[in-house]
This record gives structure tokens, C-alpha cells and sequence, in this order.
């Protein structure tokens, strides 16, 4: 069993997998114990490897404790495309279709929400592996009833593209589209960006958290924001 924040091989996603032995590489190793935890790879640099596909919420003590005595690499797949497969619990496909939602960069805020400072931490490195993926699900009736009984039943990667490095916590000012003297809301980020304003909310509290912005002050009931 993993340790604080790990996830069993038992319950372990194909795309999971997949990504956990292509950070690993040849000369790796997967599944590695380290300082109490089981970790999803170790490079043959000496690397550890840890992929999260969700929150980064429960690796906070986790990545502080391994960083501690190596270098670590957290592994974010972000979604860009989704083909979503239905199967019957008997295992026959009942259709196959694209899902109208598609992922971006800025997804790594929602999982950061709640570990907003840990790309502070020294040796750590986190890499956006952006994807898409095949979705499995099963009609068995066994799912939630926001789904009506379908089952999530595995996730599998289709397709990879280049990833994106963030090795200190400047390189996400790449996430700030302003000038360092330009004074802006979260609805001015959300419409540059062409994201929500929930998710530019999330940005802005991440990086406020990391000391990249600060706040200047109040346009009306909006905060306003600045380079730091």
C-alpha cells in the first residue's frame, strides 16, 4: 500500500500506468519505496517519479518529505481530448463518442487549489504531460447517479503532446499575461486567457500563494492584482 496520497495498482488507470513507466524510462524502476513511501518511479538519474492525475492535495506531506532526500518529478496529465467508449456489463460496446469538453493548461490550478505552495519546494520539479485519452465506462449500474449507474472503468492514453516543465515557482508567471505594471481582476485574466472566471480565481490564488502577484487594492467589490 502507498503511503499518504498513494494510489494502488489495483485501482491503478491505464493511463496511469502508461505514464508512470514512460517517466520511469527503460532504466528505471517502478514502484519504489522511499523514506515510507511507495513512490510510481524512480529514473535512472535517481529521480522519483509521482504521478498524480487529481488533486495535489494529498501529496503536500508526501512531496515535502521525499524532496527532502531527492529529487522529485510530479507528473500532471492534463486532458486535452476525451473519447468517451460505453460498453454493457457484458462487455459489448454500446457506442462510442467525443466529449465536447476539452482540457488546457490551466487545469493544473484545479489541482493545485488545495498544495498551492508546493512548487516552492526545493528539488521539486512538476511536469504537465498534456493527452488524450479513451474513456472507458460500463453500464452495470454500479456508477454514480449523476451518471445514472455508469461507471468510470479505465482511462487509457491515445495520444501524447510535448510536455510543459515547471521546475521553480517563477515559471508560472508564463500564466500571468500582463506587463509587470499592469493592474488587472480575475475577469480581466479570465477574458485574456480565454478561460472561466472560476478557474481564474484559482489561478490567482495559487499564485498569489507562490508570491508571484500581489494585491493593489479594490475595483468595486473586485480585487485587483499585480505583478509582484
Amino acid at each position: 500500500m502507498k503511503k499518504s496520497g498513494g494510489i494502488g495498482t489495483e485501482r491503478e488507470s491505464s493511463l496511469h500506468r502508461a505514464l508512470k513507466f514512460r517517466y520511469a524510462g527503460a532504466e528505471g524502476a517502478t514502484e519504489i519505496a522511499s523514506a515510507g513511501y511507495v513512490c510510481d518511479g524512480l529514473t535512472s538519474d535517481g529521480e522519483l517519479i509521482e504521478v498524480q492525475t487529481g488533486s495535489f492535495g494529498p501529496l503536500k506531506d508526501k512531496a515535502a518529505v521525499l524532496a527532502a532526500r531527492n529529487k522529485v518529478r510530479i507528473v500532471h496529465p492534463i486532458i486535452i481530448n476525451k473519447q468517451i467508449d460505453l460498453y454493457d456489463e457484458k462487455g459489448a460496446l454500446l457506442h462510442s463518442r467525443k466529449s465536447p469538453r476539452h482540457g488546457n493548461l490551466w487545469d493544473l490550478f484545479k489541482a493545485l487549489l488545495y498544495a498551492p505552495e508546493l512548487p516552492k519546494l526545493k528539488n521539486l520539479t512538476i511536469e504537465l504531460s498534456p493527452v488524450d485519452i479513451i474513456e472507458k465506462r460500463v453500464a452495470d449500474g454500479s456508477g454514480s447517479w449523476r451518471r445514472k449507474g455508469v461507471r468510470i472503468a479505465d482511462k487509457a492514453p491515445l495520444a501524447f503532446y510535448p510536455p510543459i516543465l515547471l521546475s521553480r515557482p517563477a515559471d508560472y508567471l508564463r500564466f500571468v499575461p500582463f506587463g509587470k505594471k499592469v493592474e488587472f481582476t480575475v475577469r480581466d485574466l479570465a477574458d485574456q486567457a480565454k478561460i472561466s472566471r472560476a478557474v481564474g480565481g484559482k489561478t490567482l490564488y495559487v499564485l498569489l500563494k507562490l508570491d508571484l502577484v500581489k494585491r493593489t487594492g479594490k475595483k468595486g467589490n473586485a480585487w485587483v492584482y499585480q505583478k509582484k
